[in-house]
């Protein structure tokens, strides 16, 4: 009883006026929290940023998959200390392997994670996870005067993995980038347990989705060495969490007193049914690396780029670097507002600084490219810009040189990749179709290395079809076990 009354005068002395907002009842602990905004506000807030990620954003297009898990989340949320809200889920259209959620009851979860599932239960131990966060209202009481920008912000961050996309959207913290903190997580843990036990999965899938996930984040991390980038790995559930943490165990086991009486949950076979066509990777809008070659169905373009150059599709361009990666060449794409050739666009948009400018012809466009200045973090960078006109369309490359020196070395590449620019030849229209998630049955023989050879996957293919389908590092199909393989 004390305790509760000191909670109460704190927040009084912190709101500084009975009246003025600040205080809240926390539907989890019903004890006081210190929050800047009532449930109406954070509902409103929530919304508006849900509108703006599915400015930023696609849905990924598979209704009877949206279905699915918007009934997953409709029975967990059922059974969650706040019934009445309404929680709105998007499976987003990302190959990142993330799910995350925004105050009032707006989840998202990507395909790019549901590849790496193999049962209905890991599926609901994610979603529960993030249930517990909205109804826990961890993001209110974070940063309970985010604003909009904010939050789309980092969900813009979540999705790409890219801190400048973040920055450009006005990122104020980082709560759903690396997760709530260690408190938070695990009490949207255990929160995730409990609504699982009630509805009748096994709150220990919570802990079979951590190795799942925990082994492709260790996989990702060894590519992302061997590459020289910075890993994409799962922001939130779990990842504050070692391999063998005793406390997720404890919150886990604890949900055992919420059990449901009915039979335990797992739905493995229906759940790869409904992943049976995932898109995996970059999905069609996105356009289709294979080996140095891009290929983009929606834009009618083909690129290759330099031998054992390294290419990243990101959201917003293709990126390829050398080696030695003291050069970067950024690919992007916009639409073109004015009738403009190539040479006047490029002149606008450097302002006039561009200098030994030539026409430049690629296997089916007009361009213009010169060398000029970049700031790039403040510092002065040696470049070469180009401009290709397709249509009413504008392709800019940009390569970045550490100095003057490299840009040399490298110019000769820089100029063979914008003149391979091109449409799509009739036998390439496949190759610019996505990768997707198959189903068959093992046959007595089969091992991830026979299958890998069937498959369409080209980097490290053995150890990925280990790891969709959980048996990384060293695990074996066995025969009649259903296995997932990307062609």
């Amino acid at each position: 009883m004390l305790r509760g009354m000191r909670s109460f005068v704190t927040c009084l002395i912190l709101s500084g006026w009975l009246l003025l907002p600040g205080c809240a009842t926390n539907p989890v602990t019903g004890k006081q929290d210190l929050v800047l905004m009532t449930e109406d506000q954070e509902i409103g807030l929530g919304r508006r940023a849900h509108q703006e990620m599915m400015r930023q954003y696609r849905p990924y297009n598979d209704p009877e998959l949206q279905r699915y898990v918007e009934e997953i989340v409709r029975e967990l949320s059922q059974q969650s200390h706040r019934k009445d809200l309404v929680f709105h889920v998007t499976v987003l259209d990302s190959p990142q392997i993330n799910a995350f959620a925004l105050p009032g009851g707006y989840i998202y979860i990507t395909r790019g994670i549901m590849a790496y599932m193999n049962s209905e239960a890991e599926l609901a131990g994610v979603l529960g996870h993030e249930i517990g966060h909205v109804t826990a209202r961890h993001g209110v009481r974070q940063q309970s005067a985010g604003t909009l920008t904010d939050l789309v912000g980092k969900g813009i961050e979540v999705l790409t993995g890219s801190q400048i996309a973040s920055q450009a959207a006005g990122i104020g913290g980082v709560a759903l980038i690396r997760g709530y903190g260690r408190k938070h997580e695990l009490e949207a843990d255990r929160l995730g347990a409990e609504y699982l036990a009630r509805v009748g999965y096994d709150p220990e899938e919570m802990i079979g989705v951590l190795g799942i996930l925990k082994s492709q984040e260790e996989f990702e991390r060894k590519l992302a060495e061997q590459e020289g980038r910075e890993p994409n790995v799962y922001h939130g559930i779990f990842s504050t969490h070692p391999d063998n943490d005793s406390r997720l165990q404890e919150v886990v086991q604890a949900a055992d007193k919420f059990r449901s009486p009915v039979a335990r949950k797992v739905n493995r076979e229906r759940f790869l049914r409904l992943v049976e066509g995932l898109t995996f990777g970059p999905g069609e809008s996105d356009g289709v690396l294979r080996d140095q070659k891009f290929y983009h169905g929606d834009l009618d373009l083909f690129i290759e780029f330099p031998e054992g150059w390294k290419i990243d599709n990101l959201p917003s361009s293709l990126v390829a670097t050398p080696a030695d990666r003291e050069l970067q060449l950024l690919v992007a794409v916009e639409d073109l507002n004015r009738y403009l050739t190539p040479k006047e666009f490029l002149t606008r948009q450097t302002q006039g600084r561009l200098r030994q400018g030539q026409d430049i012809q690629t296997g089916d466009f007009t361009g213009y490219t010169g060398y000029t200045t970049l700031n790039i973090k403040g510092t002065p960078r040696p470049g070469r810009v180009a401009a290709v006109i397709q249509g009413t369309r504008v392709y800019t490359i940009t390569a970045i040189g550490k100095d003057q020196s490299v840009l040399g070395r490298y110019d000769r590449s820089v100029l063979h990749t914008v003149r391979s620019m091109r449409h799509l030849k009739g036998g390439e229209k496949k190759l610019a179709e996505p990768q997707r998630i198959r189903l068959i049955r093992a046959k007595p023989g089969d091992t991830f290395a026979s299958l890998a050879k069937q498959s369409t996957l080209t980097n490290h293919p053995v150890e990925q079809l280990r790891l969709i389908n959980g048996m990384y590092p060293k695990g074996e199909p066995k025969p009649g076990q259903w296995i997932k393989i990307v062609h």
